[in-house]
């Protein structure tokens, strides 16, 4: 597929299905920033895929992986597998690059690189929750340049909630009930994630990461990001998160970093705007092995508590 436009289209535009062997250059989707449900590319259980110098404007997601729904998409059981996305650019959707919901025949091997995403809701956008299963594994992304991101300039959620990314004004939404389930087939997992080189110019707020108590998201390495948000990092329930050479210039500093119930944190050469009335706020029974490593030599206020192990945490 070269140098094809699609404008307003009704439902999701491009959605490729079962496929192998996929080259997409040039590919133009215009749709309005209100239409529903309007992704502009939907690659699902496909192999094998280069995808260049692509232009998106659209009401929903982007540049999406799926692989299928729930019992339906396990019992198929092909993975979107072995990607390449290079010079793309993404403006108004809900997400630039995006894996998800639909995940259930898992996604692997695919990497986005030299892409922008200007106005999107979310930058980079992982997706799931319980029920879906599958595996999304080897994830890399780098050289990513983001702008006026409206909510998460990284976004890993396994409590989505098929809702607009962004509160709407007058609108109430309840956190989720925060229970540990056992582990089955419907048991989603987010693991091995590679990011380099990302940068991003106004964003609500820097890196979220929520995994479920029965299933941390797993092995997440960042390196040479540099953002500036509203708010910093949230990391709830995630196992092997790196961040290396992490510059977050926050306008709300109180705290800068949120952990919750996550393990074997580290964050090496990390820099800061001002100095953070709260630095490092570290809660939950299973919250342990958090490292950090400043820069400089700034002091810091910290908050360790609500069962958080203080033994192990470090800030140097």
């Amino acid at each position: 597929m070269e140098g094809v436009t699609f404008n307003n289209s009704p439902a999701w535009t491009t959605h490729i299905v079962t496929s192998e062997q996929i080259t997409i250059k040039g590919l133009v989707v215009k749709n309005p920033w209100y239409g529903t449900n309007t992704d502009a590319l939907d690659l699902e259980s496909c192999k094998n895929i280069l995808m260049e110098d692509c232009v998106f404007d659209t009401g929903d997601d982007g540049i999406t992986i799926k692989s299928g729904r729930d019992e339906d998409g396990r019992k198929r059981g092909i993975p979107t597998e072995n990607m390449i996305v290079n010079n793309c650019t993404v403006y108004h959707a809900h997400g630039g690059f995006v894996i998800g919901s639909e995940m259930s025949g898992g996604a692997r091997n695919l990497y986005v690189g030299n892409c922008t995403f200007i106005g999107t809701d979310i930058g980079l956008r992982f997706k799931t929750t319980r029920g879906r299963g599958g595996i999304v594994e080897n994830i890399y992304a780098s050289n990513i340049v983001m702008k006026d991101i409206v909510a998460e300039a990284i976004l890993f959620d396994m409590y989505y909630m098929a809702k607009d990314p962004v509160v709407l004004a007058g609108e109430k939404r309840e956190p989720p009930v925060v229970e540990t389930l056992p582990v089955t087939e419907a048991t989603p997992q987010f693991q091995h994630f590679f990011f380099n080189n990302i940068s991003c110019n106004g964003a609500s707020k820097a890196i979220f990461i929520r995994g479920i108590p029965e299933m941390h998201v797993k092995d997440i390495q960042m390196s040479n990001v540099f953002i500036q948000a509203r708010e910093g990092i949230d990391i709830q329930e995630a196992t092997g998160v790196q961040l290396n050479n992490i510059n977050i210039h926050a306008v709300n500093k109180n705290p800068l970093v949120y952990t919750l119930n996550s393990s074997d944190i580290m964050i090496k050469g990390m820099e800061f705007s001002n100095k953070s009335e709260t630095f490092l706020q570290a809660h939950g029974t299973r919250t342990k092995n958090v490292t950090v490593t400043l820069k400089s030599n700034q002091k810091t206020k910290n908050d360790i508590g609500f069962g958080a192990d203080a033994k192990t945490i470090e800030i140097k």
